[in-house]
């Protein structure tokens, strides 16, 4: 998973995998989604990112399984 922000174009875009994508729908008229062959989701594209996002704080956490 990768995550990439563009100060200059305000768009934030996140990256799930590495497959080929073959198909993108507008969510919104700010956000994309792009799926591969399968129907997996690849990537997430969202345009004025400041408006639509905290991304200001963004963070990130793991939480590993809980052991049964």
């Amino acid at each position: 998973m990768k995550i990439t922000y563009f100060e200059d174009t305000d768009t934030l875009l996140v990256y799930f995998n590495d497959n080929q994508i073959v198909e993108t729908k507008d969510i919104n008229e700010n956000t994309l989604l792009e799926f591969d062959a399968n129907g997996k989701v690849v990537s997430m594209t969202i345009e004025q990112a400041k408006n639509q996002t905290e991304i200001s704080s963004f963070s990130f956490n793991q939480v590993p399984k809980l052991a049964v």
